[in-house]
C-alpha cells in the first residue's frame, strides 16, 4: 500500500484509525457546543477546529500514501446522554481520551519520524485540551499521567 518502508500498513492502519477518532471528536464536539454557552462554548469550538485541522492533515497525508480516508460515521454513540453544559463537557473528556489513545497508538506503531512527531505534537496539544475539559468537570487528576493510556 505504501512506498516508504517506514510507513507500513500497520502504521496505515494507526493512521485511519486517528482519522476515525478525528471524526468522532468532531462530531462529539457539534454536539457538545449546542449545550454549552460563553467561554466553554468558544473553548469547544476552538477544540473542534483543532480536531476539523488534523482531519485534513490526516487525510491529506493517507491519500500521499495512496490509501483512501475512513469516512466519518453519520452518527456516533455517547457514553451517556447529552442533555446539559455538565454532560457535554464530559462528551468533550471522552472525545479527548479517545483521540488521544488512538495518536499515541500511531506514535507505537511507526518507524517514520515525521508521523512520530506530528503524533508527539498531537499528543501534546490533546493532552492540554483533555486538561482543560478535566478541569472543568472537576476530574483528577486534571492532566493524565499518560496521555492516550487507558
Amino acid at each position: 500500500m505504501s512506498t516508504n518502508p517506514r510507513i507500513d500498513d500497520t502504521a496505515i492502519t494507526a493512521l485511519q484509525n486517528a482519522l476515525a477518532a478525528e471524526h468522532a471528536a468532531i462530531w462529539s464536539y457539534a454536539l457538545a457546543i449546542a449545550f454549552l454557552s460563553g467561554a466553554d462554548a468558544t473553548r469547544a469550538r476552538e477544540d473542534e477546529d483543532a480536531h476539523r485541522e488534523l482531519r485534513g492533515q490526516v487525510e491529506e497525508t493517507l491519500t500521499q500514501l495512496g490509501a483512501p480516508p475512513v469516512s466519518a460515521q453519520p452518527a456516533y454513540a455517547t457514553p451517556r446522554p447529552v442533555t446539559d453544559a455538565a454532560s457535554a463537557a464530559e462528551l468533550a473528556v471522552v472525545a479527548e481520551t479517545d483521540a488521544l489513545a488512538a495518536w499515541r497508538s500511531l506514535l507505537e506503531r511507526t518507524r517514520d519520524r515525521a508521523l512520530r512527531q506530528a503524533a508527539l505534537d498531537t499528543l501534546s496539544a490533546g493532552t492540554l485540551r483533555c486538561a482543560r475539559w478535566r478541569a472543568a468537570v472537576n476530574q483528577t487528576p486534571t492532566i493524565p499521567v499518560f496521555p492516550g493510556q487507558p
